[in-house]
């Protein structure tokens, strides 16, 4: 199985890219997570719509052909983390490459998260990007630990 973060933004702050690369490292050669950026699509005076449909053909070039598509939304079901665990352990199981999916500064185009197989929130809050990509980076190691019965995870 093949973890893909596609994530819209270019580069991180270097706090959150060194914790990003601390997490992405600890994961072993069959569970490996890689992350995609794609541009964000300047603002300028552009509609909304424009930019949706820049970022989600950017998105979804950087999509492994067949991966099942996950959106991280605000308004997406809430997971605990054994329940991501649990997932996890489907979607390998099932031999599923998965791509999670952040969203650019307005979120993603509507009709491409209608489409998603899954929509999960990471927090009832609304979170910096840098935030959400090394929440979610912890988050998948966390649970790829309790499958593992590794000891990083404790109840």
């Amino acid at each position: 199985m093949k973890v893909v973060i596609v994530a819209v933004g270019q580069r991180m702050p270097d706090w959150a890219q060194t914790a990003y690369d601390d997490f992405a490292k600890r994961f072993p050669p069959d569970c490996r997570v890689e992350i995609k950026t794609v541009k964000t699509e300047p603002r300028g005076s552009k509609t909304l719509e424009t930019l949706y449909a820049a970022e989600r053909a950017r998105i979804e070039a950087a999509i492994p052909k067949g991966a099942r598509i996950v959106v991280l939304d605000e308004r997406g079901s809430q997971l605990t983390t054994v329940a991501l665990a649990r997932q996890l352990k489907s979607w390998q199981l099932e031999g599923d490459d998965v791509a999670l999916v952040i969203g650019g500064p307005d979120g993603l185009e509507p009709e491409f998260k209608a489409k998603a197989q899954m929509r999960i929130r990471l927090s009832d809050m609304t979170l910096p990007h840098a935030f959400a990509r090394v929440l979610l980076i912890e988050q998948l190691y966390r649970a790829w630990s309790i499958n593992a019965n590794h000891p990083y995870h404790r109840e």
